[in-house]
């Protein structure tokens, strides 16, 4: 009888940790999540399939821990004794990187130094072998022409970019050294109903459901120019799981192949919402601007459809469509939201 598999999920809480533990549920998994301390939980995003740990049966356990603390992270990968390591903890938003830039670097970057040196000495201490999925970002990228792809060469714009790059090259460096089973999935962007809401597509479907829910009169807004490969993040989870199932590791760039602008997000989610005229409604603040903007990425997922198999299934209007349900729902606004197909 095969064992069950262990999965190891930094970043739990988070849109992409959250669709991940729900996925290795259904499959099979037994999940552990580590989360940090805080006053308030922030768990919402789990209690759709959270359990009592203590209940018979239970496939998911969360644990106290933080990317900032080598020997915590050590201690849990030695007491869960993972088979897979999903790293998707980071600071992860580019805009406020630049106000916190060491911050940035530190958990983002650092941090995957720390869960690797931890994997390598465990696997030297106990035999085992641990697969390593890495979350790279397409943001590394930066100014880089379009299409990208895995033999682009990095120009980040950004101290989240910059931290991203090393964890990349640290990924790639540990495999090569120590025959560590790690790869780097360099995503592109992927939304859903769970993405936060200081994230810009999250910002603009939530504003609209507020303004037409009366709260709000205006919808504040930065660079509507920025060009963005935007896909569905329940796919993007499942291209993670693919690789790891790879018989040897590698990198694979995800993403939908398409680009559209922020403008265009607007425009469509205000036209599904039944309001035509967005520019009454939208006003641009400078304090959103970054001080190094990334124009434009889209993905060449060649590589990625022809090894994993893998595609996206929902399109970008499909895909703003199920947000801005969701979030007019969320404000009391059924009827509105069952007018949009």
């Amino acid at each position: 009888m095969e064992l069950q598999k262990k999965a190891l999920i930094t970043g739990i809480t988070g849109q992409d940790g959250s669709y991940l533990a729900e996925l290795l549920i259904k499959k099979g998994y037994e999940v552990h999540g580590i989360i940090r301390r805080s006053s308030s939980l922030n768990t919402g995003r789990l209690d759709a399939i959270y359990q009592d740990p203590r209940a018979k049966g239970a496939k998911i356990y969360t644990h106290y821990g933080d990317l900032a603390d080598a020997n915590t992270i050590r201690k849990l990968i030695y007491q869960i004794q993972p088979d897979e390591i999903y790293h998707l903890g980071a600071q992860s938003h580019v805009r406020v990187s630049f106000d916190v830039p060491e911050y940035t670097a530190n958990v983002t970057g650092l941090g995957t130094l720390r869960v690797l040196e931890a994997i390598k000495d465990y696997e030297t201490d106990t035999g085992r072998k641990v697969k390593f999925y890495q979350a790279s970002s397409s943001e590394m990228f930066g100014a880089a022409p379009p299409p990208q792809n895995e033999e682009t060469k990095f120009y980040p714009r950004s101290p989240y970019g910059i931290a991203k790059v090393f964890a990349f090259d640290t990924t790639r460096n540990y495999r090569e050294a120590y025959g560590i089973f790690a790869v780097n999935g360099i995503l592109f962007n992927h939304e859903s109903e769970r993405r936060g809401h200081n994230f810009v597509t999250r910002k603009v479907t939530t504003g609209i459901a507020r303004i037409l829910a009366g709260l709000d009169k205006k919808l504040y807004l930065g660079n509507l120019e920025a060009r963005r490969d935007w896909g569905y993040a329940p796919e993007y989870v499942e291209a993670m799981w693919m690789m790891l199932q790879q018989p040897t590791p590698d990198d694979f760039v995800i993403g939908s192949g398409e680009s559209h602008s922020v403008q265009e997000f607007v425009e469509t989610a205000f036209r599904e919402a039944g309001i035509p005229d967005w520019e009454d409604y939208v006003e641009i603040d400078p304090r959103y601007y970054r001080p190094t903007e990334v124009e434009h990425l889209v993905a060449d997922t060649t590589k990625a459809k022809k090894k994993l198999g893998w595609a996206v299934k929902t399109d970008f209007k499909g895909l703003v469509k199920k947000m801005l349900k969701h979030d007019l729902k969320d404000h009391g606004l059924r009827e509105q939201a069952d007018k949009i197909k």
